[in-house]
């Protein structure tokens, strides 16, 4: 409580819908009612797949003395969209993880058009964008908010995020964000310009001066291989499996982006931060670009 934050409440209706089970509206009901103080948003319990059950879940949630989040989805019949215009000032979409981006493009282009409908071309509403991960369509579209488990998914397979350096040697935030693996464990040591330890000396040195500017050191690990009955000690940890009774162990040298994920969770997190303060502020006209990047 000393550092307060706002908090924004999913309701976990796509990972239901992907697990096939199921979560209790009153439940999730009584958990916002308890919680209320903390949350900035809660959304709305979704039905994926299913437009009339959304709604009926919307003005269920309202019921209660509630103000959900409504959601509409990609695919669903644009009518739905109208009906949420007229009603809410904030409003998100959702449905679009595993879309293929040429299609999700050309279905938040017509999304958009409708939602920025004035001479303007600035939004009526403020737009949420559930599972937003591509950086070419967050850059792309006016959203007021988005959410993304990308930079903790790309920090688990050990890579860190780094923007481009520019001409003025500047940093460039855009979609294409340089992903550099780090991780001592990888499978990818000695793939040309996919590990850091394999980068050129000039990217390399943008990527030292970018770590460094943040706090961070690229850490060191060494590897020894002991029985399978060896005891872990402070500062070592299993890497693979065991093989005919024996097993490799890391044993981290100096802490670092290379052997805890940790940081590199804290430093892609300060990407998307300082990503965010790259873009112009919302709300911003929507300006339908042609081709769709080309795709």
């Amino acid at each position: 409580m000393k550092h307060p934050v706002e908090l924004f409440l999913d309701s976990g209706a796509y990972s239901a819908f992907s697990q096939g089970v199921t979560v209790d509206i009153d439940e999730y009901i009584d958990f916002i009612k308890a919680h209320q103080k903390y949350l900035a948003v809660y959304a709305n319990l979704d039905v994926i797949g299913d437009p009339v059950a959304t709604m009926k879940n919307q003005k269920y949630m309202e019921s209660k003395g509630l103000k959900p989040l409504p959601c509409f989805h990609f695919g669903e019949d644009f009518k739905y969209l109208d009906y949420y215009l007229d009603r809410y000032d904030y409003l998100a979409f959702g449905g679009m993880v595993g879309k293929h981006t040429p299609a999700l493009s050309s279905w938040l282009d017509k999304t958009f058009n409708i939602i920025c409908d004035q001479e303007s071309r600035l939004p009526r509403v403020k737009v949420h964008g559930y599972g937003m991960t591509s950086l070419m369509l967050m850059i792309r579209y006016p959203w007021y908010s988005v959410d993304s488990t990308s930079w903790v998914v790309q920090s688990r397979l050990g890579d860190i995020m780094v923007p481009r350096q520019g001409k003025d040697g500047g940093l460039i935030y855009d979609n294409r964000v340089l992903k550099i693996q780090t991780s001592s464990r990888s499978s990818r040591l000695t793939e040309k310009d996919e590990h850091y330890t394999t980068l050129s000396p000039h990217l390399k040195a943008h990527v030292d001066k970018y770590i460094s500017d943040k706090g961070y050191v690229m850490g060191k690990s060494e590897f020894k291989t002991v029985a399978e009955s060896y005891e872990l000690k402070e500062n070592e940890r299993w890497f693979g499996k065991a093989s005919r009774g024996k097993r490799v162990i890391e044993r981290t040298l100096e802490p670092g982006l290379c052997n805890d994920y940790k940081k590199r969770d804290e430093l892609n997190v300060m990407y998307f931060l300082d990503l965010e303060e790259s873009l112009q502020p919302w709300p911003w006209p929507f300006k339908a670009q042609e081709s769709g990047f080309g795709l």
